[in-house]
């Protein structure tokens, strides 16, 4: 085992939490995840939504989506199965409704987008644009989730896909899009590679892992769907490997960690492995304030470390030249 770094503490005053992400500003690293936050509001009577960095958004479709049937939850040992099926209010009611309590709070919004085809992802994209002047700063470009049957992941495994289905996007919007990748590719970092090179500012990662979970008192699946998606701090180290592999391959991409992160050693971790900003997401479903704890955590633990700002750490872990499983040089086009 490797010694301990040597290092000198100083005052938590002195610890610069200020990070960027393609060019956004945020006061400190943590934000919440989509559809583990609502539409923000919900939890405004739990903590102080504005002290939060950003926050993602449940999953915008162009219409209203009642998600899928019960069950649609299940705990496991180290964290929960989800199969909702991003229900959510349709992009006009998002707009109409949700937006003006996040536009008042002076935080990062992020919207979470999606479609059942390509078409509709371009929809979703050209009617969220009406936000760009209303408290919108990302649109969060879900490719990434396991438990719809149309859309979401179908896209989100093969990268000329991916980089085709995100150029269009980019094209129908004024709005800075972020491509959320899933953790069920063969590739991750040429997903990665594939939405950057087509005008993603950026990349969020990672989604939940496709799993399973069985009653055997009932016979019956825990989820209504069969497979749901699991996240939580069983995802942890699979999140981490891929958010450092994408980080050393292409360490120009901008990279939102997320995956199990309840304490500020888990955020310092995401923030060496490559990551510039992270998302908090199970951990709110018991303790709404959860991303608040974290950033106060991690500002204690970089004091005791003697580290003074984000950036001195952001992909501070070595790159080890692992071996390619893709070709640098490939084109998406």
């Amino acid at each position: 085992m490797s010694a301990p770094v040597r290092t000198n503490p100083i005052s938590p005053d002195a610890v610069d939490l200020t990070t960027t992400f393609a060019g956004l500003s945020l006061p400190h690293p943590m934000m919440t995840a989509s559809g583990c936050f609502a539409y923000g509001q919900q939890f405004a009577h739990f903590m102080d939504v504005s002290q939060l960095a950003g926050l993602s958004t449940k999953g915008i479709s162009p219409a209203p989506r009642m998600g899928n049937p019960l069950p649609r939850i299940c705990e496991t040992a180290s964290g929960m199965i989800n199969s909702i099926g991003l229900e959510n209010v349709g992009a006009e009611a998002f707009l109409a409704e949700k937006l003006p309590y996040l536009a008042d709070l002076d935080v990062s919004v992020w919207v979470n987008f999606f479609g059942e085809d390509a078409d509709a992802y371009v929809r979703c994209a050209e009617m969220l644009s009406a936000g760009a002047d209303r408290g919108i700063d990302v649109l969060e470009m879900n490719i990434s989730c396991p438990n719809i049957k149309k859309g979401g992941i179908e896209f989100g495994t093969v990268p000329e896909v991916a980089h085709r289905l995100t150029k269009r996007c980019v094209e129908a919007t004024s709005l800075p899009i972020v491509v959320k990748l899933t953790p069920n590719a063969a590739d991750v970092p040429a997903m990665a590679q594939a939405a950057y090179e087509a005008g993603a500012v950026g990349v969020s990662l990672i989604n939940t892992i496709t799993a399973m979970g069985i009653d055997v008192r009932t016979r019956k699946p825990r989820v209504a769907t069969m497979y749901g998606g699991l996240s939580g701090p069983a995802v942890k180290p699979v999140a981490l490997r891929m958010v450092h592999q994408i980080h050393t391959k292409h360490p120009d991409i901008p990279i939102c960690g997320m995956g199990g992160i309840l304490s500020g050693e888990d955020a310092l971790e995401f923030l060496m492995a490559g990551a510039s900003c992270l998302q908090v997401g199970t951990a709110n479903f018991s303790e709404p304030p959860a991303a608040l704890r974290v950033r106060d955590e991690l500002r204690t633990l970089m004091a005791e470390l003697g580290i003074s700002n984000i950036p001195e750490i952001v992909g501070c872990i070595g790159r080890h030249d692992p071996e390619p499983t893709y070709a640098p040089e490939a084109s998406w086009t």
